[in-house]
């Protein structure tokens, strides 16, 4: 067993906080089960009480306990990428909390792959909340560090695994409907979800189903300004400077899954420096640039 896994299963089962690495980023973790646990999560991260939460377990097979009925669709997910950075959301079970879903009829599951994850469930044995572990609507952590200058006190227990291998929140897939409805890109393309099921609706709207859907979200404490070209940031970013303010270029890069890797910690450093201004080059619409483009505009958004 890991060193800490023992420990954080004893702090879960007690109802405390036990933050954790998943491939994504990291989860601030809690007894999904646990009332008093759900809710010390909504208070650490200051989130709204009406925003649901996603369901982590450690095993496919567990989707059952979380859901009334399990889709085709949400078991065709499931076979294909679990465990992995994909989300279902079904029909939650009678048993579910309220405080999960934010009093919706639906509730998000899904199986991580980062083995300390893997361990850390499968030790627990039942369902743990994990939203980011940060202060709601900010950057999500990628790092154990992230998450103690974020949250400090707040959390029991942070288990270290190293920087996230993707990245970026998982892809959320709405299984109530159909066809299948994005509800919010992440790191598996939309374009793998579509060659599996069939045409898939991409133009969520409506309340909050899922985490990561509100119009300002991921945001540094630096504004964030959008453009299509390397040439059309370069001219912006000269322009702040010579304006008297501080603005910096990122441009991603090709390579998207790196820049999946270091999307936050990017936006991270720009705050850590006093930049005021980041200006980004927004990468294309395919693969995993779905993905950045939705955080990068949420980081955008008015606030």
């Amino acid at each position: 067993m890991s060193p800490g896994i023992d420990v954080a299963v004893e702090l879960l089962r007690a109802g405390r906080l036990v933050a954790f690495p998943t491939e994504t980023v990291y989860g601030l973790g809690a007894d999904a089960s646990n009332p008093a646990a759900v809710r010390r999560v909504f208070e650490a991260k200051g989130r709204p009480a009406d925003h649901p939460v996603i369901v982590h377990v450690a095993r496919a097979e567990q989707l059952a306990e979380w859901a009334i009925d399990v889709t085709a669709a949400a078991a065709r997910l499931a076979a294909a990428f679990w465990p992995g950075p994909i989300t279902v959301l079904v029909r939650r079970a009678p048993g579910v909390l309220d405080l999960v879903t934010g009093g919706r009829d639906t509730v998000a599951v899904r199986v991580p792959s980062h083995p300390l994850a893997l361990e850390l469930l499968t030790a627990f044995g039942g369902g743990v909340v994990a939203p980011s572990a940060n202060r709601f609507g900010q950057v999500s952590p990628t790092t154990a560090d992230d998450v103690r200058a974020d949250l400090g006190d707040a959390v029991d227990l942070v288990l270290d695994g190293g920087p996230c291998s993707v990245g970026v929140e998982s892809t959320i897939v709405d299984c109530t409907v159909d066809p299948p409805q994005l509800l919010r890109a992440g790191g598996i393309p939309p374009e793998a979800i579509a060659e599996l099921l069939g045409p898939l609706d991409l133009a969520a709207t409506g309340p909050s189903r899922a985490p990561g859907m509100l119009a300002s979200h991921y945001a540094p404490r630096c504004q964030v300004q959008l453009t299509t070209t390397r040439a059309e940031a370069e001219h912006l970013t000269a322009t702040m400077n010579g304006a008297g303010g501080r603005a910096e270029l990122l441009d991603p890069g090709p390579d998207l899954e790196e820049a999946g890797r270091r999307l936050y910690s990017w936006l991270r450093s720009a705050d850590r420096r006093g930049v005021d201004t980041l200006v980004v080059v927004l990468p294309p619409a395919h693969g995993l640039g779905w993905a950045l483009r939705d955080r990068l505009m949420k980081a955008a958004a008015p606030r």
